[in-house]
């Protein structure tokens, strides 16, 4: 395969995971400015903070939901905007046409400039229905990407680059909970210590998946446990990394060579199954969380290496 296909299926899976992780973020703050005795500025500024792509808007005295919402759903010149992801999904595709099947090129296509005109103010109006489209429209295209593409190169650099966004947002999440949200340790597993944790899990669609293994116990080092070290879950971190590994372990079979990228993902793999939840606790949750994303960050890069693109 040309390097410059794989690029673009592999950022393809990466900004329409992201416009997909992107909307589960600002529905988890949303929900969580809802509750009762919530401090609704601060838990935006949190949301800010955890997506990575707006600490200046994080550290603004003046933040407001508005400015966040904007920032993260509409922004053109902020790269990891929906509206961006979208909008840059489609022109890899557009790049790479005859590489896509006409059911993902039609996911991709639908309704990609609903969002260029909106303002903020519209958008706040309208925030869980906005959400709920961008989920949808992902969940289009990872549906037609899986019902109708060769499971060859192609579909494997297409899958990790949804997967490394995955792994990453999933992390950003639990840090926007346990680390920025609520440092005070007086409230943790208080009422509405709950409804933040189960707020978590609602923005992951673990909900349900999270009542099976676990019986309705919402503890933090359950949700925590499911989400980071649970290896059936296709949102947790593990199980994100274990597939990763597979498809790159595919792609040295194929090309007949290992690759650098193949042994960070195996060590990754590795530390999550020897890790004990109580010790991640212990050590401290967002020390592991931020070593993680750097982790997943240095995997895209030497994939990007590897592969040359």
């Amino acid at each position: 395969m040309l390097s410059r296909t794989a690029e673009n299926l592999f950022w393809m899976g990466r900004y329409m995971e992201r416009a997909d992780a992107t909307a589960r973020l600002i529905e988890m703050g949303y929900r969580m400015a809802m509750l009762p005795g919530s401090n609704e500025l601060e838990e935006w500024r949190s949301v800010a903070a955890a997506s990575g792509s707006a600490p200046d808007i994080a550290e603004a005295t003046k933040l407001n939901a508005g400015s966040v919402v904007q920032r993260l759903l509409l922004d053109p010149d902020n790269a990891s905007s929906i509206r961006s992801c979208l909008t840059s999904a489609r022109a890899n595709g557009r790049a790479i046409r005859t590489a896509l099947t006409q059911d993902m090129w039609e996911a991709l296509n639908d309704g990609w400039r609903s969002l260029g005109q909106m303002d903020a103010e519209t958008a706040l109006k309208n925030l869980p229905t906005l959400l709920e489209w961008t989920k949808n429209r992902t969940a289009a295209f990872r549906g037609a990407s899986e019902i109708s593409l060769l499971r060859n190169d192609g579909y494997f650099f297409l899958r990790m680059g949804g997967l490394i966004e995955r792994a990453d947002m999933t992390l950003r999440l639990l840090d926007v909970k346990y680390y920025v949200l609520l440092p005070e340790t007086d409230v943790v597993g208080g009422g509405r210590d709950y409804h933040q944790w189960t707020s978590v899990l609602r923005a992951t669609s673990a909900l349900r998946a999270y009542h099976h293994v676990y019986k309705g116990d919402y503890t933090p080092w359950g949700i925590a446990d499911f989400l980071i070290l649970n290896g059936t879950f296709p949102r947790s971190v593990s199980y994100c990394y274990r597939a990763i590994k597979r498809f790159l372990d595919d792609l040295g079979e194929l090309y007949g060579e290992n690759s650098p990228p193949q042994s960070i993902a195996g060590e990754m793999v590795e530390r999550l199954d020897t890790l004990e939840i109580e010790e991640l606790f212990q050590s401290g949750l967002h020390q592991f969380i931020s070593d993680a994303i750097g982790t997943t960050r240095r995997l895209s890069y030497e994939i990007s290496k590897a592969y040359h693109f």
